[in-house]
């Protein structure tokens, strides 16, 4: 028994030619996935042909599948690093000064409370699935829903790369600082010697980012013990207490009680080009705190991030806030605001008589915790770690965010940075990128400006995840179950007013602005309307707000002013007949949708049903049409449509129109099934829904080069997508790729045009099935030619609304001109405006109402031959419903050569129209024939442009 290979994300799959495993698997296949099969025509595949299966969420491929970190080192660790950066050593000093001891304390706090709020959400989100690469994109994507997620996700992703070059800067001015002590010039001891050492820095610490994970690891923790060291270091040397002159001049005084009450009180003053106050001093601070998230943004890597993020998280945001609040404590305790410098100023008791322009002091020299630790050159080491180590974390990080981006292919642009190379997957392109933006803002220099700028992106970010986990708790989707229970909504929902709140309060410029380019973002992937679903919170409530909806609309009383007109389209395989779904589509995308159904009368199994109701889906989906795709098996025609028709929508929501194509081969047709095609429409009548018949002419009049090209185009990419449909289906299925019903012969099929430049390879067989399909007549309509609504019985006015939403609703600007019968010669004035004024009623846009005249004519000989001819085949002397006899000719031959002068009339008016829309004649079951009825609709449409036929239920759908 042959056997075929199937790889299905990593693992081979044997399947056999006749087991159902072969077709278990054929079903997984997505249909936005077909270009990537090697299919020619329709023959099967053979069995030496690798179907690759895609993954809905190709993030799982970001995972790095040699190295997986615990909780310390993939978490605490890195969470540490990143916490402890930039501020520990160059900037907690200063801002003691300004602030003094009390506010520090309370910018440290409310900085740790912000932090831990959006630490126990970011936890909850952890906790509820398995997580892959991605980081904080990852998590608030598949929480709140790509469009949110990929917009903070780039938000911080453009945080963190900034945030490198920031602790960059802080390394090269503490660089400088000690080489400006030796004497020792590169350039200039100042910005252009911080741009050339930051930029060799840089790509040194992406190289080391770029060997992987496990270099990157080995590198943190040599780091993680130089940071420890230097702040045991500082605390030693503050408790020792001065041991010069030099130093007590320089304003370390040691442990002092009134030294901490000077120091108690805030002491705003003019610095970096600003007049600081409480929120300024906290937008430079908040970048310290910043690094929660750096366990989230390696969460691909790690053995069990649901466990390891919120356990390591907590403990690190514990230790470093702990380690913040101790170092500023002992800055207000044992150092002056400001200082000389020299020994005679101290002992004449004006140590700070030179303020404010002193050079010492902690509002004066940065690196005064140099002067106050045990060992000035353990503290260059742990500033230098510290600032390093965050530089490396951000730099690690941004690189996988980007990648998870491009992988979703959320946005185009990064699709090219989600290259992976390695056997982990490295994203070295991410690397170049992330290496180019943090040097633009390196060439800055200035760790003071730059530090409030990426307060507001950090902010935003935690608003954003606390906002899910609050969105996701409230909405209670049934797959909201994380394991970390030590969460609130409400304090969720605090945490997110507060990260906005404070974003206002520091500049309300810079909030505008983040939310400006965070808006920006969302409508970009809102407007694009990526092909992801991943059950995210949004997904949850708006399934919520939906059922809601349709329950209330149960008990809602039905308004004419709230009538749309939804579709029964029988189409069967929608690839068939495009022009049904072009018009279907006309018709709702003002706001309404129809469901497409394909009848089987053979029983399909449940493989060969899902597999068709998956094409179609996949194939309305392409085109973007506003539909459902149903599939019923197992019975009748006639019942197939009972039951759509019962059972189709919810309550309100239920098709009330029933769209059909016309039959063209009903001429040639086995009786019973010209019988079966007027038995559906008698059907949907009883059944109170409208009807439609769209006939399309088999050929079509010569078309401008530029309707040509457009209209090649189309059909070329619909023929391979429906090679590649009939192929996969005909692989190892036994489902009949063309439907019976409604079907022209092969010789009634005539072409729209000739076959475009790449199909001439289809086979002769080929090219018959596409032609009697339906593939090659597409509704073609032109905005220039007139839609001509030929208002013949008054039917509730559906007639009127279906030409005025497709000619002004759906082109917005095809003339509509408007047909309605004279009764009599006398008064025509009068009556045409009647009807005139009964349009302005209901509001209906029309360039042209013309009152025809002569209906009651007998109609030219001509004409009566040509009838004649038609029902040549279907005459019979024995009483029938579907053949006719001389006594039904007699008694329905009136409304005959009514049907036979109409015709004459719409030749002579409407030759050169886009599209006929025409009162369609009701077959009253034992009334008329199935061939008379047919007769009499070929009669009105035969070699004429495209005709609709609409006949409403009788009740009004035009509101006043």
């Amino acid at each position: 028994m042959a056997t075929e290979t199937i790889e299905v994300e990593d693992q081979l799959l044997p399947c056999t030619d006749d087991s159902k495993t072969g077709r278990r698997l054929t079903e997984a296949i997505s249909y936005r996935h077909l270009n990537t099969l090697d299919l020619t025509g329709t023959a099967p595949v053979r069995e030496e042909e690798k179907i690759k299966i895609k993954s809905k969420d190709p993030t799982p491929e970001l995972r790095t599948y040699h190295i997986k970190l615990g909780w310390i080192q993939g978490v605490l660790i890195p969470c540490l690093l990143n916490i402890w950066g930039v501020m520990l050593f160059l900037r907690i000093a200063w801002i003691v000064a300004q602030a003094g001891i009390a506010l520090s304390i309370a910018i440290i706090c409310l900085s740790g409370v912000v932090c831990v709020i959006t630490t126990l959400s970011l936890s909850a989100i952890c906790t509820n699935g398995e997580l892959h690469g991605g980081g904080v994109y990852y998590i608030v994507s598949r929480s709140l829903g790509a469009e949110l997620g990929a917009s903070v996700g780039i938000m911080f992703a453009f945080a963190n790369a900034v945030a490198a070059s920031m602790n960059t800067i802080g390394f090269c001015e503490s660089l400088n600082d000690l080489l400006k002590s030796h004497n020792i010039k590169i350039l200039d001891n100042d910005v252009n010697d911080i741009r050339m050492i930051g930029a060799i820095a840089l790509f040194v610490m992406c190289l080391i980012c770029a060997f992987g994970m496990d270099w990157e690891t080995k590198t943190q923790n040599f780091l993680i013990t130089i940071i420890v060291s230097a702040i045991l270091n500082y605390v030693l040397g503050v408790l020792i207490g001065p041991l010069y002159a030099e130093q007590d001049a320089k304003g370390f005084v040691g442990l002092k009680l009134e030294q901490a009450k000077k120091n108690l009180m805030p002491d705003f003053r003019y610095s970096e080009n600003q007049e600081h106050d409480f929120f300024s001093i906290f937008a430079m601070y908040f970048p310290a705190v910043t690094g929660v998230q750096a366990g989230a943004n390696i969460c691909g890597d790690l053995k069990d991030p649901a466990t390891a993020i919120p356990k390591g998280t907590l403990i690190a945001l514990a230790i470093s806030v702990s380690s913040y609040l101790l170092m500023a404590t002992l800055c207000g305790f044992a150092a002056l605001r400001d200082a000389s410098g020299h020994v005679e100023d101290l002992l004449a008791g004006n140590i700070d008589a030179c303020k404010p322009n002193c050079p010492y002091g902690l509002h004066n020299n940065y690196g005064i915790m140099q002067l106050m630790a045990l060992s000035s050159e353990l503290i260059y080491a742990g500033c230098w770690a510290a600032t390093l180590s965050t530089a490396l974390t951000n730099l690690l990080s941004v690189p996988r965010l980007i990648q998870a981006l491009g992988v979703d292919k959320i946005y185009p642009g990064l699709i090219f940075f989600s290259k992976r190379y390695g056997k982990h997957g490295e994203p070295y392109r991410g690397y170049v990128l992330t290496f180019l933006v943090s040097l633009l803002f390196l060439l800055i220099a200035d760790l003071n400006t730059i530090a409030p700028l990426i307060t507001n992106f950090y902010l935003a970010s935690y608003a954003l995840i606390n906002f899910c986990t609050f969105h996701a708790d409230v909405v209670m989707s049934i797959n909201w179950r994380p394991s970390f229970q030590y969460y609130n909504r409400w304090i969720s929902l605090f945490g997110f007013l507060m990260c906005i709140v404070i974003m206002m309060i520091i500049s309300w410029m810079m909030a505008l602005l983040t939310v400006s380019i965070f808006l920006t973002l969302y409508l970009i992937v809102l407007y694009r309307k990526p092909d992801v679903s991943w059950g995210s919170s949004t997904e949850a409530q708006r399934y919520k707000e939906i059922i809601s909806a349709l329950v209330q609309m149960c008990y809602m009383t039905e308004n004419v002013r709230s009538y749309n007109p939804q579709l029964l389209v029988l189409a069967g395989g929608p690839y068939l007949r495009p022009a049904l779904l072009d018009l279907g589509q006309f018709i709702t995308n003002t706001g309404s949708f129809m469901v497409v159904a394909n009848i089987h009368e053979s029983h399909l199994s449940y493989t060969d049903r899902a597999l068709q109701q998956q094409v179609g889906e996949e194939w309305l989906h392409t085109r973007k049409e506003r539909g459902f795709y149903v599939v019923v098996d197992g019975c009748s025609l006639e019942d197939g449509l009972r039951n759509l028709i019962q059972c189709s929508g919810l309550g309100r929501v239920s098709p009330n129109i029933m769209l059909i194509g016309f039959k063209n081969n009903w001429q040639k047709a086995a009786f019973n099934k010209v019988k079966t095609y007027v038995k559906l429409i008698q059907i949907a009548f009883d059944q109170q829904l409208a009807v439609a018949i769209l006939r399309v002419p088999l050929t079509v009049p010569p078309r401008n080069a530029t309707q040509v090209k457009l209209q090649n185009s189309r059909t070329s990419l619909e023929v391979e997508i429906h090679t590649q449909v009939l192929a996969i289906m005909n692989a190892d299925s036994d489902i009949e790729t063309v439907i019976k019903v409604e079907e022209p012969d092969e010789d009634d099929a005539g072409e729209t045009s000739p076959p475009p430049e790449g199909q001439q390879h289809f086979t002769e067989q080929q090219r018959k099935r596409h032609g009697k399909s339906g593939v090659f007549r597409p509704l073609e309509l032109n905005e220039e030619n007139n839609l001509d609504s030929w208002w013949l019985y008054d039917d509730g006015g559906l007639n009127v609304l279906l030409s005025y939403i497709i000619a002004i609703r759906g082109f917005r600007a095809m003339p509509l001109r408007i047909f309605a019968l004279a009764r009599t010669c006398h008064r025509l004035g009068d009556a045409e405006a009647g009807v005139k004024a009964l349009l302005h009623k209901f509001r209906v846009e029309f360039s042209c109402l013309k009152m025809i005249q002569g209906l009651y004519d007998p109609p030219q000989l001509e004409t009566k031959e040509m009838f004649n001819m038609m029902i040549e085949r279907f005459r019979t002397d024995v009483e029938s419903d579907v053949l006719i006899t001389n006594e039904e000719l007699e008694r329905l031959n009136q409304k005959t050569d009514r049907y036979l002068r109409l015709r004459e009339l719409v030749i002579e008016n409407s030759t050169n129209a886009s599209l006929i829309v025409m009162s369609l004649p009701r077959p009253r079951p034992n009334t008329v024939s199935a061939a008379l009825y047919m007769t009499w609709l070929e009669v009105l449409s035969s070699d004429l442009p495209p005709v609709l036929f609409v006949r409403g239920n009788d009740t009004s759908v035009l509101g006043v």
